[in-house]
């Protein structure tokens, strides 16, 4: 009899064990979905920050074409006479300006 006592104290024992292992082989698991399920949500932010970057550095370049050809256009001679005549009203020597008036 004491044997018996012994052997389903022992069942009794492994089967608790056995629980309790189970128990927390379950709880590692739900934690590792849920830092998952967060990486994974990290990681679209992330992406989204990543293609919003992207197109402002596209739309960076592009600006900066537009300057460079603007920069060129600046230093003209066509330009500098268009805008000496336009904003300083300046003429050749000998040249007539007419004027309306408004």
């Amino acid at each position: 009899m004491a044997k018996r006592r012994v052997a389903y104290r022992k069942r009794h024992q492994n089967r608790f064990s056995m629980f309790l292992v189970t128990l927390v082989v379950m709880m590692v698991m739900t934690v590792v979905a849920v830092r998952s399920v967060e990486l994974k949500q990290k990681v679209e932010a992330k992406l989204q920050e990543q293609e919003q970057l992207n197109a402002l550095i596209e739309e960076e370049k592009r600006r900066e074409l537009e300057i460079e050809e603007f920069a060129k256009e600046v230093q003209t001679k066509g330009f500098i006479e268009n805008i000496a005549r336009e904003k300083l009203g300046l003429v050749y020597e000998g040249e007539i300006l007419f004027k309306q008036d408004d």
